[in-house]
């Protein structure tokens, strides 16, 4: 039997005409008797995509039937998803996450004194107010961007989860077929893009789906970071990747992490040695970027995962740490405490610190000592940059702010629980209450401001239609779970 459009939106009304039906049965017609339409298609589907500040209903009605020509013309299928992803970025990088939590925790004070008319913003078209007031639960975006961006998520969010999905079962090989697209797009248009903050999480959801996804991805992501005819900036982003995935997908396992730190630590003590005893042994982030974006993400890995790994057998756990000789890295000649957000440096000092593992403090305390700028000339002469760091962005799965979509990540998303023990202070920010990041600002208070730290740049449908070898490389055994 054929599914609806409502189908696809079951806490919605179904607002898609069903006209739209009539023209995906003739362009299938067309398809079928004129082999060549999907050369000719796709043009004409780029061209004509509504302007990204057009209104939700606007952008949902075409997106979604773009997302249906892609089941029933599958040769198409990657092409429209990097369409529509480039054209989320481009709303998604234009509503940076402060501004977003100003403008919503504004109406949420405002709206404690007046009805939720009186606080909303006017799109600017008549025809968003029937899409607005659809939303049972009241998930509405004040900031009209984000509203945008969080419509589209969900139909993106609702697409792939179908896809993957036979009678309520994940089909093994739909779904391999989908990451392999949903992975080529974003190596093409997510991974360079700087300063996104929700897009991204379309690869965050579908790995949640299995764990041999999650651990394909995070192997992806580590043979691009040690790859060295990757572009440093790709090779700095993924590692930015793979330590804020491994921090806060909940679905993954301990073994996992591991598994992952067991690659990490081992190519940064080989980088190490290639680079200590030489002449370019100083703290230069254009010269070694990759291994500072590297040192961060195990540190920042370890902030979050510390405890998962300590449980259950404190004695088996510690060794494993002490087995990681994080004292090393942190006293080698390329100082990556100096380089690294002050927010993850003292917490990873503090947890170090009282499992005596390393004794980071000594070290943290010189760096604070020499107020001058970090070295970024490549040619490692005198003259100085005073750049904002660029692992100030190295965060891509930072807590997620869009209220409707932001149902479906929830439940598969690791917040920050502030460590009793551990005694530092971080300072806090106050967010509006019943977002995922209310009790998540482990970052707010941390960033630097062009102080003594530089660094690098970046940034439902119808089912019958339904490298050269370099340092560190991965041990062969690392993903032997299939799919």
């Amino acid at each position: 039997s054929h599914k609806t459009d409502c189908d696809f939106y079951p806490s919605q009304h179904c607002y898609l005409p069903r006209t739209f039906d009539h023209c995906h049965q003739a362009l299938q017609l067309i398809t079928r008797y004129v082999p060549s339409t999907s050369r000719f298609l796709m043009p004409i589907l780029s061209d004509k995509f509504p302007f990204v500040q057009k209104s939700s209903r606007t952008l949902e009605c075409y997106m979604h039937n773009l997302l249906r020509v892609s089941v029933y013309i599958p040769d198409l299928r990657r092409d429209i998803i990097e369409l529509i992803i480039s054209k989320m970025l481009t709303l998604d990088v234009s509503a940076p996450r402060s501004e977003i939590e100003e403008v919503e925790s504004g109406a949420q004070q405002d709206a404690n004194g007046a009805s939720q008319d009186d606080c909303l913003f006017d799109m600017d078209e008549e025809e968003d107010s029937p899409l607005d007031s659809s939303r049972p639960d009241g998930a509405v975006m004040v900031h009209p961007v984000a509203e945008r961006l969080d419509m589209m998520m969900t139909v993106l969010l609702a697409y792939i989860k179908d896809i993957c999905h036979v009678n309520g079962s994940l089909d093994i090989e739909k779904t391999k077929a989908l990451y392999r697209d949903l992975v080529s797009v974003f190596d093409k248009v997510v991974l360079p893009t700087h300063a996104s903050c929700h897009v991204q999480y379309y690869m965050f959801y579908l790995c949640s789906f299995r764990l041999g996804l999650a651990e394909a991805f995070l192997d992806h992501l580590w043979k691009m970071l040690h790859a060295p005819n990757q572009p440093p900036v790709l090779r700095q982003a993924a590692a930015g990747y793979m330590g804020s995935f491994m921090a806060r997908a909940k679905f993954l396992t301990v073994s996992t992490v591991k598994a992952c730190l067991d690659l990490l630590v081992p190519w940064l003590h080989l980088y190490i040695n290639s680079q200590d005893s030489g002449s370019k042994a100083f703290c230069d982030v254009n010269l070694h970027g990759s291994f500072y974006t590297a040192c961060q993400a195990v540190f920042y890995t370890l902030i979050f995962r510390h405890n998962a790994i300590l449980e259950g057998n404190m004695k088996k756990g510690l060794a494993y740490l002490q087995g990681l000789n994080l004292e090393r890295i942190v006293m080698c000649q390329l100082n990556p405490l100096r380089v690294c957000l002050p927010a993850v440096t003292n917490m990873f000092a503090a947890i170090t610190r009282k499992y005596q593992l390393v004794f980071c403090y000594t070290i943290i305390e010189r760096n604070n000592r020499n107020l001058l700028p970090v070295v970024s000339n490549s040619t490692g002469g005198n003259s100085v940059s005073t750049n904002t760091n660029p692992l100030d962005t190295f965060f891509p799965f930072d807590p997620y702010l869009l209220k409707s979509s932001g149902k479906l990540i929830e439940p598969i998303y690791q917040v920050w629980e502030e460590p009793s023990d551990c005694m530092i202070h971080v300072p806090k920010k106050k967010v509006r209450k019943g977002s995922m990041e209310e009790e998540d600002d482990f970052l707010h208070g941390g960033t630097p401001h062009g102080d003594s730290v530089v660094g690098m740049t970046p940034g439902s449908y119808d089912s019958h239609l339904h490298s050269p070898r370099s340092v560190g490389s991965p041990p062969v055994s690392f993903l032997q779970r299939p799919f």
